[in-house]
């Protein structure tokens, strides 16, 4: 309920009172003051309102049924006020912590006066405020308290994107491959639900450059299984021409030449840059032709190798191989 409506409505029970005032016990008079005197000051300070329209309660409970129509138009109004204090600390003072106390009150009295719009609005703000939080743990490299915050959030929403996306950011950060792929897979799943391919597409790269640059790693430390196993994840979320050149190099190094040479041509195949850029793939497929013993074949591969940190050993791969 807005407060032009809160307003409008306070303005008819007024009217109303002061048309029954007679017909009423003192009382209950007391109960229709404190209604109005609430709704002064809700004009002016509604914080201190909060505190105004619970005193007009105990007042209409200990008057007994004949206040419960005051009562009942106190109890619609006061959810919304939790939920506007908990907003404005949020949006207004900044003030994140404040606002998470303020939305879980905010909540418990929305569910006693049984008030599902002010229930999900507070959700709303919660939501944010975890997930503001969650952002200031992550840039102050607290990552166990932002996966905290992010976790807090997803208990009332489990479908909050930004949270599941900032996790898989995290998980990112600290090297922690499982759980990353765990969650940027949750992530993509709800981005699907949504039918927003752009993010889709968004994801699918980060989650595709995160395992092909480990699998590099994994492959400069010798770690050709686990290289492997990384790189092949990689391809869930789309090709990339420096996957398949990681492969070329792998299956060169474990003498699975045939296997080399398929995976230097499909990063070939990719390549569209100078012949600088394909100088690699072309040295990998010479390689595996070497180790095939197709040595015509990789002479005429090595003159397409011969560019940039590739020229020197393609000319003395040449020599070796008494191209002519």
């Amino acid at each position: 309920m807005n407060v032009v409506a809160i307003r409008k409505f306070a303005g008819l029970i007024i009217l109303v009172a002061g048309l029954h005032v007679s017909l009423f016990a003192q009382e209950k008079n007391d109960a229709i003051k404190a209604f109005n005197e609430s709704v002064d000051l809700m004009k002016t300070d509604p914080v201190s309102a909060i505190g105004s329209f619970e005193n007009c309660i105990k007042i209409c409970e200990q008057v007994g049924d004949s206040a419960n129509d005051v009562k009942e138009k106190a109890t619609k109004v006061l959810p919304d006020l939790y939920y506007q204090k908990a907003s404005d600390l949020l949006l207004v003072d900044k003030n994140l912590n404040g606002s998470i106390s303020a939305s879980k009150k905010a909540l418990e009295v929305a569910k006693n006066y049984n008030s599902p719009s002010t229930i999900e609005n507070t959700e709303k703000i919660m939501v944010q405020a975890y997930s503001a939080v969650g952002a200031g743990f992550f840039t102050g490299n607290e990552n166990d308290k932002a996966i905290q915050a992010y976790d807090s959030a997803l208990m009332i929403n489990p479908d909050h994107q930004a949270s599941i996306y900032n996790k898989a950011l995290i998980y990112r950060k600290t090297n922690n491959t499982a759980k990353f792929g765990e969650t940027i897979d949750l992530y993509i799943t709800k981005l699907k639900e949504s039918d927003d391919t752009t993010k889709i597409s968004q994801a699918r790269k980060v989650a595709l450059d995160y395992f092909r640059i480990a699998g590099g790693k994994a492959n400069q430390a010798n770690k050709l299984a686990e290289a492997l196993g990384l790189l092949n994840t990689s391809l869930k979320y789309g090709t990339d021409k420096g996957v398949y050149y990681q492969f070329a190099n792998i299956y060169n190094k474990q003498k699975k030449f045939t296997e080399a040479a398929e995976n230097a041509q499909k990063g070939l195949d990719l390549e569209t840059g100078t012949p600088e850029d394909k100088a690699r793939f072309y040295w990998e497929l010479a390689t595996a032709q070497v180790g095939k013993g197709e040595t015509t074949a990789a002479c005429e591969t090595l003159k397409n190798a011969s560019y940039g940190p590739f020229l020197a050993p393609s000319k003395a791969q040449r020599t070796n191989l008494k191209c002519k």
